[in-house]
C-alpha cells in the first residue's frame, strides 16, 4: 500500500532488500494469485453458479488473467532490462528488473483485484492505470538508477512495457481459448 500512498518512500524501503528475488514469493506470486481468485469469483457471481458451463468459464477467465500476469510480468522485466541495456546504458541486472518490474505492477494487480469482482468498473481502472507511469517515474532514479535527464523517456517506455504486456498475453490466450474451443 505504500508504494500506492507514497511510493518516493517506498522505493527507497525497496532498494534496501538485499534479496533481489524475494518480491516472488512476497508480493508478485500472491497478487497473481488474489486477482486470479477474484476474477474467478467475479466470473461465478456474473454468470451464476449453476451448472458447469459457468466454472469453466470462471476457469478459463481465472487462468487467462494469471497467465497474462505472470508471462507479462517476465516479459515486461526483460524487455525493460533489455531497454535499459541498450537505449540507457544501465548494466544488465535481471533480479534489480525483475524486482522493479514486480513492484510497479501493483497498480495492475490492484484493479484487477477490484475489476474481478466488480466489472462494472473496468472503464474507471482503465484510466487508473496509468498511476503507474509515477510510480516508475518514483522508482527509476532510485532502484534502477537511471539519469535525470533520461527519467522521462525511461519511465514512459517502461511504463507502456508494464501495461501492454500482460494485456496483449491475455489478448493472445482468450483468442487462442476460443480458437481452441
Amino acid at each position: 500500500m505504500k508504494l500506492i500512498s507514497s511510493p518516493a518512500k517506498a522505493w527507497e524501503e525497496i532498494s534496501m532488500e538485499e534479496d533481489r528475488r524475494k518480491v516472488y514469493m512476497a508480493f508478485v506470486y500472491p497478487m497473481i494469485g488474489l486477482c486470479g481468485l477474484s476474477v474467478f469469483i467475479g466470473s461465478l457471481l456474473t454468470n451464476g453458479w449453476g451448472g458447469p458451463q459457468s466454472f469453466q468459464i470462471a476457469m478459463t477467465n481465472c487462468c487467462a488473467v494469471a497467465v497474462a500476469l505472470f508471462g507479462g510480468y517476465f516479459l515486461a522485466a526483460y524487455a525493460i532490462n533489455e531497454m535499459g541495456t541498450r537505449m540507457f546504458g544501465l548494466y544488465s541486472d535481471m533480479p534489480l528488473t525483475q524486482q522493479f518490474a514486480g513492484y510497479a505492477l501493483v497498480v495492475p494487480f490492484l484493479l484487477q483485484i477490484v475489476t474481478g469482482l466488480l466489472p462494472d468498473f473496468r472503464i474507471i481502472a482503465w484510466l487508473l492505470q496509468f498511476y503507474i507511469v509515477y510510480i516508475v517515474w518514483e522508482g527509476a532514479p532510485i532502484l534502477m538508477r537511471v539519469e535525470e535527464k533520461q527519467r522521462l523517456k525511461y519511465t514512459l517506455l517502461s511504463s507502456v512495457l508494464l501495461i501492454l504486456c500482460p494485456t496483449v498475453i491475455q489478448i493472445v490466450f482468450n483468442k487462442l481459448t476460443a480458437i481452441l474451443n
